[in-house]
C-alpha cells in the first residue's frame, strides 16, 4: 500500500472510528513481538521459540531494525529501554541516550546578533551528539539476557549481507526524503542509489552495514567505540566541521537508573525517567484527570477532549521549565508526580473553557518533593518484558551516513535548548535546564511504559512521535483503562496532542466528528489538524489465560508476531 492509500484507510478509519478496531489483536500464548518492521517482529519471536528471553529478542529486533528501518533504527544515535523481570518483580531501565561532544557548548548554534542558524543543530555533522545504541544494547544483553553478542546479531547480519526486499512504506520514506538524504554523497550512494530510488520489491542489500555489524559482533562495542568504527566517525567529523573525538566515544558509557512510578486507577504505572521527560509529564496528565468521570463522558467527546488538552498544557508547560539530564541540573521529580501537586494544578482547570497558554506557565513543584524515533513491545513466556524506545531524532537523523561503515547519524543536538525561548523543530520551547553542555544527554520525550497489577505487567507501550509520544501512550492508557477497549482499539483510537506552546490542540486528519469540532472551537481551543500521530506497538497480557495480544499502528507499516 502506498503512502497515499495508507493515509486514505487510516483517514478513514479514524473518522469513523466507534470503538471497532482496524483488525483483531494478534493472539498468542507464550511470546509476543510488536514492531513496526515484521521482518523484525520475526526476528525477535524466531530468538523467543529457540528459549531466548526478553530482552534477548529484544536487542535482536533492535539489531534488525537498524537493517530494516533506517529512519529510526539505528547505531548511530540512541534511547531507552525498560526491562521487567517477572522472577524478582523489577524493573530496569537502561539510559543510553546520546551525549553531546565535549566541545559542546550552550551558544554553539547562536550567531554573534544572538539568532539561531538555521540548520546547524538539524541537518549535517555538527548536529551529530555521540551515539549510545551498541552499549546500552550490549549492556542489555550482558546484564539480562541470554545469547551471546554475535547471536542476537547474526539475523541483522543476513538481513543487511543479503539483502530484504524493500517494503512499499520504506520505498515512500525514501522517496519523501531525498532531499535530505541526497545532500550527503554516501547517503544518496547507499539509500538513493545514486539517485534511483528503491521501488517496492526490489532488494536492498547493504554490505557496509553488514561489515560494521559483523565487528561488533566479533569485537563488542568496544569496536564501535574505541576500534576501527570509531575511527571512521572521527575521520568523518573532521572532514566535514563536526565536533565528535575519539575522546567522546570512548568515554560514553550508558546508565543503569530507576524508573519512575505511579499509580492510576488502581494500576502501577512504571515509566523512564530524566533524562527522559516522557515518564514525568505521562505521571502528571494520569493523575491530573484520574478523578473526572471519563468513562462516562465518552472516549471522543468535547468534554474528555478539553480536559485531556488542559492536563497536556500544564504537564509540557512544566517540561520546559523543569526537565534536563538529572546527573547536570536539579530535577523535583517527586514533586512533579505527586497526587497533591496534581491537585492543586487541577484546581486551575475552567471545566468550560480553555486557559491561555500565557497564563498557565509552569507550576511549582518543588513544596511537593520528598519526530522519528520508533518503539518495540517484548513479552517472554515467563512474562519477561521489554518497552524500548530508541532514535536517530529526526526521519534518517541528520541525514551523514558513516563512509565505510554504513550507518546514519542522528541529529540529537536539535532536542537541546539551542537558545531559551527558541522552539526545536517539534515547536517545543524548552528552557535553561536542557541547555547545551559537553557531556550532558538532551531531553527526550520517549515513554518506554508498563502498567501492572498485582505485580505483573499487564500493557507494555510506547511510540515515536516527537513530544507526541508522550501523549499518545498517555491516550493509549485512558483507551484501556478509562474505556476498555482492546490494545488494537486503543491504538487505533484517533488522538489529540497540546505541547503548551504554540497554543494550539492539534488532531489527526479528519478525527473529529463536526459537532466535537465546533464544542472544541465553543470552548476557546485553536485547532489545527495535523499528520497522523506516533506508530504505536502495545501488547496487553490476559494473566487468567495467559493470552498476549499485540496490537500495531495502522499509521504505519507493523505487525506484531507471536507464538
Amino acid at each position: 500500500m502506498g503512502k497515499t492509500a495508507l493515509a486514505l484507510a487510516v483517514a478513514s478509519c479514524l473518522a469513523s472510528y466507534a470503538g471497532g478496531a482496524s483488525r483483531a489483536p494478534v493472539r498468542a500464548q507464550h511470546g509476543m513481538v510488536a514492531s513496526t518492521s515484521e521482518i523484525a517482529s520475526q526476528v525477535g519471536v524466531d530468538i523467543l521459540k529457540r528459549g531466548g528471553n526478553a530482552v534477548d529478542a529484544a536487542v535482536a529486533v533492535a539489531f534488525a531494525l537498524v537493517v530494516t528501518y533506517p529512519s529510526a533504527g539505528n547505531l548511530g544515535g540512541g534511547g531507552f529501554m525498560l526491562i521487567h523481570r517477572s522472577a524478582t518483580g523489577e524493573e530496569i531501565t537502561i539510559d543510553y541516550r546520546e551525549r553531546a561532544p565535549g566541545r559542546a557548548h550552550r551558544d554553539m548554534y547562536v550567531d554573534g546578533e544572538g539568532r539561531v542558524a538555521p540548520e546547524k543543530s538539524t541537518v549535517g555533522h555538527l548536529a551529530v551528539a555521540v551515539p549510545g545504541t551498541p552499549a546500552g544494547l550490549a549492556m542489555a544483553l550482558e546484564k539480562y539476557g541470554t545469547l551471546k553478542l554475535e547471536e542476537a546479531l547474526q539475523p541483522a547480519i543476513e538481513l543487511a549481507e543479503k539483502g530484504f526486499p524493500v517494503s512499499t512504506f520504506l520505498s515512500d520514506s525514501l522517496k519523501r526524503n531525498e532531499s535530505r538524504l541526497g545532500r550527503f554523497p554516501e547517503s544518496r550512494r547507499i539509500f538513493l542509489r545514486g539517485g534511483k530510488p528503491y521501488e517496492p520489491g526490489e532488494l536492498l542489500v547493504q554490505k557496509e552495514l553488514a561489515e560494521t555489524l559483523k565487528k561488533i559482533a566479533r569485537g563488542g562495542p568496544k569496536a564501535f567505540y574505541e576500534g576501527k568504527i570509531a575511527r571512521l566517525i572521527v575521520n568523518e567529523m573532521k572532514s566535514h566541521g563536526g565536533w565528535i573525538a575519539l575522546e567522546d566515544l570512548k568515554d560514553y558509557r550508558p546508565v543503569l537508573r530507576p524508573p519512575v512510578r505511579g499509580t492510576y486507577r488502581g494500576y502501577e504505572v512504571v515509566s523512564m525517567g530524566p533524562p527522559s521527560s516522557g515518564g514525568i509529564v505521562l505521571l502528571q496528565m494520569l493523575n491530573q484527570v484520574e478523578p473526572f468521570p471519563l468513562k462516562e463522558l465518552g472516549p471522543h467527546s468535547s468534554k474528555t477532549l478539553h480536559l485531556l488538552a488542559e492536563a497536556m498544557r500544564r504537564a509540557f508547560a512544566d517540561r520546559a521549565r523543569y526537565l534536563g539530564d538529572a546527573d547536570y541540573v536539579k530535577v523535583p521529580v517527586k514533586g512533579l508526580i505527586s497526587k497533591p501537586y496534581a491537585r492543586k494544578m487541577r484546581e486551575t482547570f475552567n471545566g468550560e473553557y480553555a486557559s491561555s497558554s500565557l497564563e498557565v506557565g509552569p507550576g511549582d513543584p518543588f513544596p511537593y518533593e520528598s519526530e522519528e524515533t520508533t518503539h518495540f513491545s517484548v513479552v517472554d513466556k515467563d512474562g519477561n518484558a521489554v518497552a524500548n524506545t530508541y532514535t536517530l531524532n529526526d526521519s534518517y537523523g541528520s541525514g551523514v551516513t558513516v563512509r565505510g561503515a554504513g550507518f546514519l547519524l542522528n541529529n540529537e543536538m536539535d532536542d537541546f535548548t539551542s537558545a531559551p525561548g527558541v522552539p526545536n523543530m517539534y515547536g517545543l520551547i524548552q528552557g535553561e535546564a536542557n541547555s547545551i553542555q559537553g557531556g550532558k544527554r538532551p531531553l527526550s520525550a520517549m515513554t518506554p511504559t508498563f502498567l501492572k497489577k498485582d505485580g505483573k505487567v499487564l500493557l507494555i507501550v510506547g511510540s515515536p512521535g516527537g513530544p507526541t509520544i508522550i501523549n499518545t501512550v498517555f491516550q493509549i492508557i485512558l483507551n484501556v483503562v478509562n474505556h476498555g477497549m482492546s490494545i488494537q482499539e486503543a491504538v487505533d483510537a484517533p488522538r489529540i496532542h497540546h505541547q503548551w506552546l504554540p497554543d494550539v490542540l492539534q488532531v489527526e486528519p479528519r478525527s473529529l466528528v463536526k459537532d466535537v469540532e465546533l464544542a472544541l472551537r465553543s470552548r476557546g481551543h485553536q485547532i489545527r489538524e495535523r499528520g497522523f500521530m506516533g506508530d504505536a506497538q502495545g501488547i496487553w497480557i490476559d494473566w487468567a489465560t495467559g493470552i498476549r495480544y499485540g496490537g500495531s499502528d495502522p499509521r504505519q507499516d507493523g505487525r506484531p508476531i507471536g507464538y
